[in-house]
Order: C-alpha cells, then sequence, then structure tokens
C-alpha cells in the first residue's frame, strides 16, 4: 500500500480552517440520493451537507451504470458528536494497546475517525456512503460500513488486498465516481469522502 498521510499528521492539522459561507442542506429534502437512517442523530443533523457537496453526490451519481445509486449514510456532525466517536475509539485502543502512548493512541484513532479540531464531517464537508441497487440493497464492498480497522483486520482501508473481485470492483467504480465528481477518498475508509474544495 503507497503511504497514508492520516488526519492527525501535524501537515494536515496545520491547515487552517475558515468558514467558507456555503449553506448546509438537507439530503432528504433534495431527493436525489437515497437515504439510509442508520446513523440518524436527534437532531437530524447526519442529514446535513454543505451545498456544493451534494451537487458533487448528484454528479457522480449521475455518473453510475444504470441500476447503481448512491446510499447516503452520514454527513455532517456536530463537534460534540465528532469529539464522542473519537473518544469512544480511542478509549477501545487505549484497552487493547495499554502499553502505547498518547500520541500514537491519538495517531491510531485518526485512522478511523478524525481528530474533533480538524473533521471535515463537523464542516459539512465530508459524507460516508456506499453503493446500492435500485432497490436501495446494498453491494458488496468487502466489510460492512464503517467497519474500523481492527475489526476488518485492515479490510476497511480503500486497497486493502484480500478483498474480493466483487468488493474490489465495486470500490473501484465507487471511488472512480466520487473523485471525477470532485470528492477525494479518505484512504482508511473505502465508505468516507470529502470535498476537495479549500478556502484560504
Amino acid at each position: 500500500m503507497n503511504e497514508i498521510i492520516l488526519m492527525s499528521d501535524p501537515t494536515v492539522a496545520a491547515i487552517p480552517v475558515a468558514e467558507c459561507g456555503e449553506r448546509l442542506v438537507d439530503v432528504r429534502e433534495d431527493g436525489r440520493l437515497l437515504v439510509d437512517t442508520r446513523n440518524q442523530d436527534p437532531a437530524d443533523a447526519f442529514a446535513h451537507l454543505r451545498e456544493g457537496v451534494l451537487e458533487r453526490l448528484a454528479s457522480a451519481q449521475a455518473l453510475l451504470p444504470r441500476g447503481l445509486r448512491l446510499l447516503f449514510v452520514e454527513g455532517y456532525r456536530p463537534p460534540s458528536l465528532q469529539r464522542a466517536y473519537f473518544e469512544e475509539y480511542a478509549g477501545r485502543l487505549r484497552a487493547l494497546h495499554p502499553d502505547w502512548s498518547a500520541d500514537r493512541i491519538h495517531s491510531a484513532a485518526s485512522r478511523y475517525v478524525s481528530p474533533p479540531g480538524i473533521a471535515p464531517h463537523s464542516a459539512g464537508a465530508a459524507v460516508d456512503l456506499t453503493l446500492a441497487d435500485a432497490d436501495g440493497r446494498e453491494l458488496d464492498l468487502g466489510t460492512r460500513m464503517n467497519a474500523d480497522p481492527e475489526e476488518s483486520d485492515g479490510a476497511c482501508y480503500t486497497h486493502a488486498p484480500g478483498i474480493s473481485a466483487e468488493a474490489r470492483a465495486n470500490r473501484e467504480l465507487l471511488g472512480s465516481v466520487l473523485t471525477g465528481a470532485g470528492l477525494v477518498n479518505y484512504p482508511t475508509e473505502w465508505c468516507s469522502q470529502s470535498s476537495l474544495c479549500v478556502q484560504a
């Protein structure tokens, strides 16, 4: 596998985060994407994205072969929820690896959950999604949606070896349409995409 730069890398953390002014929209009201509610939160924040990200997803969906759809699972996360996700996973890693330093735990946790201060989900600029057929049934992408590295033995990494040919083809299709629409994959999670647009 190629070297992966994690969200915890100091060069990533050094990039200033600035409000771009683009509004958050509810993907359910738009109606162009299939929406799964497995990560629905009490405030329905999960269903919101920056308008430009939704437009990129609609463009990506138009590139899919007939009979396939993008299945939207989660977009915006309030900072408190992002922090809770990160701390919960870091806690699991601490329990599994009591000999690891705090820095190593932080870095390892960022393979699966972005650190709260720089998380694209907390800006409405990231989305977790998968592929589905016309009836909304998920396609095989090699792991369950949002599998972590420990659970999947690393198969959640986008270019992980050892997954089936069907899962590999589905990952390649998902990646190609999303990249073609201006999104970028976080390589430790085949299901996670972020907007390429950054405002300085």
